[in-house]
Formats: structure tokens, sequence, C-alpha cells
């Protein structure tokens, strides 16, 4: 069996964290180990993480790219998942994940999100006006899909072999978007709506934070220079692909 361990960055949201441990709690299959990464809170996320019996960091420069970064070396897991603090995955989320990562050509597994505060007219316009465009567009960009930071489970091998590549010091970064262009085109990510979890709304808390989201996205792209060039990206696995083929005589891409 894959030992699994869930890092969780936090900064400032104590009241969102404890519900997310709690629902890791009631997993059908418990992970190993919990890694809290405190990103410098002022309210008590670190004494709510400590009091669920994790293993609780500090990481006292800010940015959630940092922080999760240092959870992933920490960790001691074959499978490191990644879940924000406000992230509430059902029961079987975890096992769901390892269903999905017992294909040896899998690298990593992800969901989509789903607000658990908000009337049902938000939950419809989150799925239309953020979730469905963020997989599609960055699909299309990416050659695959993307990482989704509130609901995603990597190998650790993967992780050791591209962690020199993130840009964890970069404060401005999405460290899912940043992290889904160290992954090789031809590499095998799997989304999957079993992998859905229950997040804030906060996205749509206001302009600010869409104009913020944005500005970061086109900055991630932009750090990544070659890497994030999406033709660059489909050629790669179109070559990987006919190679396959040649191979194998397989004419599925996967």
């Amino acid at each position: 069996m894959l030992r699994v361990s869930v890092v969780i960055p936090v900064r400032d949201d104590a009241v969102h964290l404890r519900r997310c441990l709690d629902a890791l709690a009631m997993q059908s299959v418990v992970a190993d180990e919990v890694i809290v990464v405190d990103n410098g809170s002022r309210d008590d996320s670190a004494a709510v993480a400590q009091a669920a019996g994790t293993i609780v960091l500090t990481e006292r420069v800010r940015g959630i790219a940092r922080a999760s970064a240092r959870g992933y070396d920490r960790a001691s897991g074959d499978v490191l998942v990644r879940l924000d603090a406000d992230s509430v995955p059902p029961p079987g989320w975890i096992a769901d994940a390892l269903r999905l990562l017992d294909d040896p050509e899998v690298v990593a597994v992800t969901g989509p999100g789903c607000p658990h505060d908000g009337s049902p007219v938000v939950g419809r316009v989150w799925d239309a006006a953020y979730m469905r465009p963020y997989f599609a567009l960055m699909w299309a960009a990416l050659g695959r899909p993307p990482l989704f930071g509130s609901a995603m489970a990597i190998r650790r091998d993967t992780w050791l072999a591209i962690r020199s590549r993130a840009h964890r010091l970069d404060p401005e970064v999405h460290d899912d978007v940043d992290l889904s262009m160290q992954l090789d085109p031809a590499w095998r990510v799997v989304a999957d709506p079993a992998l859905t979890v229950q997040v804030s709304a906060r996205p749509f808390s206001g302009l600010g934070s869409a104009v913020l989201r944005t500005r970061r996205a086109f900055h991630t792209f932009r750090v990544n220079g070659r890497r994030a060039n999406p033709v660059r990206r489909w050629a790669r696995r179109a070559r990987v692909a006919a190679r396959r083929r040649a191979v194998t005589g397989w004419w599925r891409v996967r």
C-alpha cells in the first residue's frame, strides 16, 4: 500500500483549516501524515493544526508556492496530496486518488472544486465561469489536464524530478499552474470528477480577487518561458505518441 502525505499550506484560515482536518480524519483511507505549513498566520491556524495532531511547519516568507514546496520536501509518503485550507474532501477522496494512481503511467491526479458556501446560483456560476474554463483553457495550453491546487495528488518521485524547476521563491506565481508546467507534456495526468472537493467561494469575493488571479496566471506563463509555450508542448506530446505507436503499434494517444 502506498504511503500518503497530505500537504496543506495555510495563512490566517483557522476556521476553514479545522473543517479540512476534520474531513481528512473521516477518510476511508487515512493519510499516513498530514503536514500543515503555516505561512505567517496571525490567527490560531497553527494551534488548530497542532491540536489535530498534524506536523506543523513554519514558513515565514510569504508565498503559497514556497509554503507548498516546503511541505512536499518534508513529506515522506509515496503519494503527496495537496489540499488548500478551505478544501473539504469527501470520505473516499484519498481512496479514489490512490485508485487512479494504481496505473503506473499516471504521475498525478486532480479534480475540480465546488463551493460549499453561497447559493445554488453561485455554484452554477462557479462551474460555468471558473472551473470549466480553467480546465479547458489550461488543458489547451499545457497539452494535458492541469493540476488544481485545492484537490491534487502527485507521486513523490514526480516531485523529486521537477522540484528544482518549480518557481518556489516567486510569490506571484500560481503554484498549481507553475507545477503543472514543470510536468512533461507527455506524462499522464488524470482529471477525474471523483476527486471533486468542496472549497470556499472566495475567488468570487470581488473584482480585486479576479484581477489578482488573472495577473498571476499571466505572470506564471511569462516566468516559465519556453516551457509554457503551447505549440512546443503539443509538439512534444505528438512526438512521444508517435514513438509509442512505432514501438508498440498502439494508436491511442494517452
